[in-house]
């Protein structure tokens, strides 16, 4: 029988987090050297990179984390939108607006109202979604299997959602597989905070107030044949030292039970909402926030990793470099936010720029913009992903399906600014492409097919 224990020893990573207050510039040293193996990092190791004091070594850290997530995820950073269904929830989540204590009026998408906020993403030249319920009896499997396939069935011009990923509230193996047999991408769940005490505190009443319930979430999943799930952090709510080593030991945990680690590892930061009203003593401040992400591609460095836009501009280009490869852009956090202000949103946003500046500022650092779901379609999930991504040859797929993914872009959204600038970054990275198998003939080929009307041209 699984034991929290399994996942979450809190007296060990204490007794980790006591044992590596203090180091030698000479033990950091031998740590990363050990990071850029590519091999992950012990509990320990971790334990003493977050405990760095000396800035010359952070350095250090942020150069070889850049390096990992070169070698293994190259230049690609892969666009997706969240995409709010219900403000419905049962939960009383101090952190969150939706909690059930706020009584504003909710909203809950009619299938009609789905189809108009999908064709407002498809027209902003998204390809992948991310889907968030509340938890509530009007939220049944059933609705979500509907939404999710109304979704797929949408079309616009040259455009549709490829993939839709999924943050439901933690549910049971039945209902996993409803979610499976409709083609879901990645489940996503964040255990929000692993520290037990907090997650009471946090999650006073309601289902979610069930710690066990939350944690072996992903382990049902599996169990119901979902293979990619993603796994996160609301960094604030305790010492971020702490969630780190517990978001890490969840993973190794993953890894050792199903063979498969997390697909992404998410980074939310705590941000103010209507009526929430928590004094937090654990602040998390951006340069914490960089740390985080260095330390967490050091140590898990196969698992794509998620900023969202709680993060200011800056900020998130700052991490797309030393870590980060997936990204939310143009963001609602409200059910019918694409076109409306409105409603209740969960959360601040402290990024407000559209898709097509995101998209500039992203090429600006030389990066290469991606709305690729291939994987996904080619089966190419779980065990099948990981022997591609911890040798490093993902990249192999990923640099010619960003640029045909980025291409149609181009044709068919972009500004004329955008669209001169990413035609260079096209070239810049093409030439790049392996000759092997004939893989940049055949995505000059694609290409043109893309420029005389083809869509949905992939590896």
């Amino acid at each position: 029988m699984n034991q929290v224990i399994d996942i979450i020893d809190e007296g060990k990573i204490n007794q980790i987090l006591e044992n590596t207050k203090s180091s030698s510039q000479e033990e950091i040293l031998q740590i990363l050297q050990k990071a850029e193996k590519k091999k992950g990092l012990s509990l320990k190791e971790i334990g003493f990179l977050l405990q760095t004091k000396d800035q010359d070594l952070w350095d250090k850290i942020f150069s070889v984390a850049h390096q990992i997530k070169k070698d293994i995820y190259g230049e690609r950073i892969v666009f997706f939108a969240p995409l709010y269904i219900s403000s419905f929830c049962v939960n009383d989540c101090e952190y969150c607006a939706f909690h059930c204590r706020n009584k504003t009026p909710r909203m809950k998408l009619s299938l009609k109202e789905v189809e108009e906020q999908t064709k407002q993403l498809i027209g902003m030249g998204h390809k992948r979604l991310l889907l968030e319920f509340g938890e509530h009896p009007t939220n049944d499997i059933d609705y979500v299997v509907e939404v999710i396939e109304k979704i797929y069935n949408t079309k616009q011009e040259n455009g549709e959602i490829r993939r839709a990923n999924i943050n439901v509230a933690a549910t049971t193996v039945e209902d996993y597989r409803k979610l499976k047999a409709v083609g879901i991408g990645t489940y996503q769940l964040f255990q929000e905070t692993y520290h037990r005490e907090t997650y009471q505190k946090m999650h006073p009443r309601g289902p979610k107030s069930d710690y066990e319930r939350q944690i072996f979430a992903h382990d049902r999943a599996f169990e119901a044949g979902i293979d990619d799930v993603g796994i996160g952090v609301l960094f604030g709510l305790y010492d971020y030292k702490f969630e780190v080593l517990a978001l890490v030991s969840h993973a190794q945990y993953l890894e050792k039970k199903h063979n498969v680690g997390p697909h992404t590892l998410s980074v939310p930061r705590f941000q103010p909402a209507e009526t929430v009203d928590i004094s937090l003593e654990h602040k998390v401040s951006e340069d914490d926030l960089l740390k985080i992400i260095a330390v967490l591609r050091l140590a898990v460095p196969y698992t794509g990793m998620i900023i969202s836009t709680r993060e200011r501009a800056e900020i998130r280009e700052k991490a797309f470099e030393i870590g980060i490869s997936q990204t939310s852009a143009a963001s609602r956090t409200s059910p019918g936010g694409y076109g409306s202000e409105e409603n209740l949103e969960q959360f601040s946003l402290a990024d407000h720029r559209n898709l097509d500046e995101v998209i500039l500022g992203v090429m600006k650092k030389g990066l290469l913009p991606s709305f690729c779901t291939a994987c996904y379609r080619e089966g190419r999930t779980g065990e099948e992903f990981m022997h591609i991504a911890k040798p490093g040859e993902i990249h192999n797929l990923c640099r010619p399906n960003a640029i045909l993914t980025l291409k149609e872009y181009l044709e068919d959204y972009a500004t004329p600014e955008v669209k001169g600038l990413g035609e260079k970054i096209i070239q810049k990275y093409l030439v790049q492409i392996s000759d092997a198998n004939n893989r940049q003939k055949e995505t000059e080929d694609k290409l043109r097919r893309i420029v005389k009307g083809e869509r949905d041209l992939y590896f």
